[in-house]
């Protein structure tokens, strides 16, 4: 198995049945016609947003640790939705999962964006680590299944991600500085 997706269809009244597919499908975000991981980051873009809203006023410590816990907590729950949708599905990294997009941008909040546009270079570096797979990415991809493959090679393309942004803000700061 590697890490094709397919175009097998899933409608809306099938997430409907099922809080496992419902939820591995984004609430919907994955039934995207066009580009269904580019729309399955945006809640999580939205998840990162609200998450480091409500902790903010404890400090940076605090936001850090609430992201980095929820992901902990998101990426154990993700295993298990985004195995078992692809075990219903019958492949591999259906294009609908998108569970584990939601968890892998959240995982870049982190670098604590201030601004929408650090917000919009997170969702950015996120996608292109995210579709690319530069190594060792694409090589877990292609040899680690099931839910553990599904939501690994997305946490890893967040890392890439956060290193990514953090290098971004910090030439822009030195540029504009």
């Amino acid at each position: 198995m590697t890490g094709a997706k397919t175009s097998r269809r899933v409608r809306v009244a099938d997430l409907g049945r099922s809080p496992v597919m419902w939820l591995a499908f984004g609430g919907g975000a994955g039934l995207a016609r066009r580009a269904p991981g580019t729309v399955g980051t945006l809640p999580g873009l939205l998840l990162g947003w609200l998450l480091m809203a409500l902790a903010a006023p404890w400090g940076e410590a605090v936001v850090i640790t609430v992201i980095l816990a929820v992901t902990l907590l998101l990426s154990v729950v993700g295993v298990y939705l985004c195995g078992e949708a692809s075990r219903r599905l019958g492949v591999h990294d259906h294009g609908g999962i998108v569970f584990d997009e939601i968890v892998g941008v959240l995982l870049v909040f982190v670098v604590l964006p201030e601004t929408w546009w650090q917000v919009a270079l997170i969702f950015l570096w996120f996608r292109v680590f995210d579709v690319i797979k530069p190594w060792p990415i694409g090589w877990l991809d292609r040899r680690v299944h099931g839910g553990l493959g599904i939501m690994l090679d997305d946490l890893l393309a967040a890392v890439y991600a956060m290193v990514a942004v953090w290098l971004s803000l910090s030439g822009i700061g030195a540029f504009a500085g």
